[in-house]
């Protein structure tokens, strides 16, 4: 992982150093994946158990294995280098227009598409409606502290990953709710500003300051020289924890909804088909955008992931509380969650194979 955070870097790490975990990500996921069903389905009364400790539809155990993916990203966050955003403001600019002014709408579009056309004969009218509106419900809240793992892997700019989550976040606050009222047609909800706010401590925050004060413990009395090779030292010692916290986070989402895939393997797979469409295409837009723009690969590529990212917590919470717990739409948010990684794991691998293209 990068320790030369300053925005204003463009060289591109090479991709040496790869660890054993990282090189064989995809495979430990796809066990993963199968570890959760298995466990899910003979084991329903555990992960129930696993399931309920939560509070503002955060669930604590998950919250705690996203902390630790993040935190060895904070600590290679570099705060003196934030007066140089501004110095290259390219991908923030993407991701913004990618995370507004795109990507709620086409996700609506394409839901819409989907089940009130090409699958209107596989499923009830009445259900087609609430896929749709658990679909923009995901369209509309975009990225969330899985970010930092996916900019992670690709050896992303921490501070400028930072930086973008930021401000998505904050204009999220503002406009997430106009959105959703806009494409739903829902103007009598209220945001769960609880879930909204806890995420947001958990994932965010809190592993901000705990990387920041041992990136202060790291550098503290040594020459300017060896301070990004004490912080790369550390980083390199605890990233296995991080993306074993990333795998046993696979095995607890598809083992909470281990049978629920069984039991509607093709209601799953029909949601799937336009989140697919969605992720891979707002990718492309993205990263094609920032590659002829010119934006250096370790900005590009987190820019692009987090236009593809969503805030799934945020998502699954509304559904719940607009629609109900047993509802179409809490269903449809849920297989958001079940494709997000994956498909951000091969998106991550394929931005890894096309950094050279970057300058």
């Amino acid at each position: 992982m990068t320790t030369k955070t300053d925005a204003t870097q463009g060289a591109i790490e090479p991709p040496a150093g790869i660890g054993f975990f990282e090189k064989w990500l995809s495979v430990w996921v796809a066990l993963c994946i199968l570890t959760g069903l298995v466990l899910g389905n003979l084991f329903p009364g555990v992960f129930e158990v696993l399931a309920s400790w939560q509070y503002a539809s955060v669930n604590l155990v998950v919250a705690v294995l996203i902390w630790a993916m993040v935190y060895p990203m904070m600590v290679a966050i570099d705060f003196a280098s934030l007066s140089h955003i501004g110095d290259k403001p390219k991908g923030l600019i993407l991701t913004l227009v990618v995370n507004w002014l795109i990507k709620p709408f086409t996700m609506a579009a394409l839901g819409v598409l989907f089940f009130k056309y090409l699958f209107a004969d596989l499923i009830a009218p009445a259900d087609a409606q609430q896929y749709i509106a658990g679909l923009i419900l995901l369209g509309a809240a975009p990225c969330t502290a899985m970010v930092f793992v996916w900019s992670q892997l690709t050896r992303g700019d921490a501070t400028y990953t930072l930086v973008q989550v930021s401000v998505n976040d904050v204009i999220m606050v503002f406009a997430f709710a106009p959105i959703v009222a806009v494409l739903l047609g829902v103007t009598d909800f209220t945001v769960p500003w609880e879930t909204l706010l806890l995420s947001v401590a958990l994932y965010i925050v809190l592993p901000l300051i705990a990387g920041a004060l041992t990136r202060r413990i790291l550098i503290q009395g040594r020459d300017a020289a060896f301070k990004d090779s004490a912080v790369a030292a550390f980083t390199a010692r605890v990233k296995p924890a991080s993306v074993l916290g990333l795998l046993a986070t696979v095995v607890l989402l598809f083992g909470f909804q281990g049978q629920v895939i069984l039991e509607k393997p093709l209601v799953i797979a029909l949601i799937s088909a336009p989140l697919l469409i969605q992720s891979y295409g707002i990718f492309a837009l993205a990263y094609a955008a920032a590659w002829a723009w010119r934006v250096p690969f370790n900005i590009a590529a987190p820019c692009a992931l987090i236009g593809t990212s969503n805030f799934f917590e945020l998502a699954v919470a509304v559904a719940i509380s607009l629609f109900g717990l047993q509802s179409g739409a809490a269903l449809a948010t849920v297989v958001g969650v079940l494709v997000e990684v994956p498909v951000m794991l091969s998106l991550v691998a394929f931005a890894n194979r096309t950094q050279q293209h970057f300058k």
